[in-house]
């Protein structure tokens, strides 16, 4: 998309920096970080969210989250990661073009990234949601 800010960020139209690279993604530090060496993962080609990646992209986009986490994890010596990855704009996505955060995670830092207020799996809704997911197909 000609006007997507993360498409013209993954494909070096605007300048970044850039951490990794190759022919289908690049990993570039976040401008707003949440932490030092935050960093998203980007496909070079427009998927708005995760329902639109085909299957090899996405296989591809969490097996570089788990390659770039352990490489952060040793370069920055953080005491924990968080891969997170949000659809939707009421579940936080704020830029429709499919990507992944990687967060760095320190001692003695914030340690809220998603937080809610645990609810209760009664018998009757856990039967509910097995039933809806078992009979929706692909």
């Amino acid at each position: 998309m000609s006007d997507c800010i993360f498409c013209k960020l993954a494909n070096g139209e605007i300048p970044t920096a850039k951490l990794y690279e190759d022919d289908d993604f690049a990993v570039i530090l976040d401008a707003g970080p949440a932490t030092k060496g935050h960093a998203l993962i980007l496909p070079k080609a427009h998927y708005a969210n995760i329902y639109e990646l085909p299957e090899d992209l996405a296989a591809k986009a969490f097996v570089l989250a788990k390659k770039m986490a352990g490489r952060m994890t040793k370069a920055l010596a953080c005491d924990g990661f968080n891969i997170v990855q949000n659809n939707g704009e009421t579940a936080g996505q704020s830029v429709f073009h499919f990507h992944m955060h990687l967060i760095p995670r320190y001692a003695g830092g914030s340690r809220i990234v998603a937080n809610w207020i645990p609810g209760e799996l009664t018998d009757d809704l856990r039967e509910e949601i097995i039933s809806k997911v078992s009979a929706c197909e692909d």
